[in-house]
């Protein structure tokens, strides 16, 4: 199927930074094929995404097919697939110190989620670890906790395992400190029981300030959620040692960040991508 987008689209970039953060059993990614597991309204699901001419081609798998429009809607969130690259382009390329990473890679995505509620975990499970160990710990716990995949596919194991399926399991298979296995059971158990509501559409600024309420979640994860799971455009994570590293090279300090506004998550991740 064939997912359409504005041009211009860095489309490499944007799998390749999904690729990097692939999580074993949920995700593949060899350098040309993104593939995914998909927990969907009426079962599971997988696609495989590649680039093509002027498209998306994307490949669904779907238990049932009456999901079919859910599952586009999801990856069209993850590929970021409706921004405007003109205006954001236009408005960023204006400062002197980021037009040349525009120009570089003009169309930069900012990378999504395909369910917010895995982005939390994800964050959570990801903050002080590097991406590789991330991705290692979320496998397993993944394998430990996630219900095995409903339809065949050759390399994907698992669906991403629910808030529910987290809170209720045993403490001792998560694969991490315990205080981190303690904040992830406690967010896990205020969304399965609807006193969190971490979805799209709801208000971006009070979901920061409920998740920094709890126990455990601080800015960076909070604000990590807005951005990618419920895709704010204005996020910038000025704390993040990479944004430091970025920043440094072309002679700019957190402050410059204000005058990237509305904009700043795509600042961000131009950013990263310059290192």
């Amino acid at each position: 199927m064939p997912l359409r987008f504005a041009c211009p689209f860095a489309g490499q970039q944007l799998l390749d930074f999904l690729g990097r953060r692939a999580i074993p059993g949920v995700e593949t990614w060899d350098g040309e094929t993104y593939e995914r597991a998909l927990a969907l309204p009426r079962g599971h699901g997988t696609v495989a995404i590649r680039l093509a001419e002027g498209y998306v081609a994307a490949s669904f798998r779907l238990a049932d097919w009456r999901d079919l429009a859910p599952a586009v809607g999801r990856v069209r969130r993850l590929l970021d697939l409706d921004a405007d690259p003109v205006a954001i382009d236009d408005t960023l390329g204006l400062d002197p110190a980021l037009a040349p990473l525009v120009a570089a890679t003009p169309g930069l995505r900012a990378a999504g989620s395909v369910d917010p509620a895995e982005t939390l975990v994800r964050a959570v499970v990801g903050q002080q670890v590097s991406v590789a160990g991330a991705r290692t710990v979320t496998g397993r716990l993944v394998h430990s906790v996630g219900d095995p995949l409903a339809v065949e596919h050759p390399d994907l194991t698992h669906v991403f395992p629910s808030m529910d399926r987290i809170a209720d399991a045993d403490p001792s298979v998560f694969p991490m400190p315990t205080a981190r296995a303690a904040t992830l059971q406690r967010v896990g158990r205020l969304v399965a029981e609807g006193e969190l509501v971490i979805d799209t559409g709801i208000d971006r600024a009070d979901a920061v300030d409920r998740l920094v309420a709890v126990k455990g979640i601080g800015p960076w994860t909070a604000h990590y959620v807005a951005m990618r799971g419920l895709g704010d455009p204005d996020i910038f994570l000025g704390t993040d040692l990479g944004v430091k590293h970025a920043l440094a090279a072309i002679g700019l300090d957190v402050a410059a960040a204000d005058r990237w506004r509305p904009w700043r998550t795509y600042a961000m991740h131009h950013l990263w991508n310059s290192l």
